[in-house]
């Protein structure tokens, strides 16, 4: 019996360069496997595709090892924060408040 595959899409940002792959898995693969047979721990060594956050058009997805992927799905693999955006925000409204303060003085 031939084996029925579905096309997905895998797609990686990386701070220099990104990539978008379509690969054909069997119908029923998780997550995990689709980005396996993707080729793309060879393409980004330094991924750690078993543990890496992954996500489906923009939902993180807490279990990839039980996710199984539907035709057209596209799987996104996260970066690190490098800095806490909370945090970057309460900088910058530091920084107007004191140039604000600085002018009025």
């Amino acid at each position: 019996m031939v084996e029925s595959l579905i096309d997905v899409e895998v797609v990686y940002a990386a701070v220099d360069r990104q990539e978008l792959l379509t690969v054909a898995v069997p119908v029923g693969s998780t997550i995990r496997t689709a980005l396996l047979r993707s080729g793309i721990g060879e393409r980004f060594p330094e991924l750690d595709l078993a543990s890496c956050p992954v996500g489906i058009f923009g939902k993180v997805i807490a279990d990839p090892q039980q996710r199984e992927v539907l035709a057209g799905d596209r799987i996104e693999i996260y970066r690190p924060l490098l800095a806490d955006p909370k945090e970057v925000r309460r900088l910058r409204a530091a920084k107007a408040a004191a140039e604000a303060k600085a002018r009025d003085q």
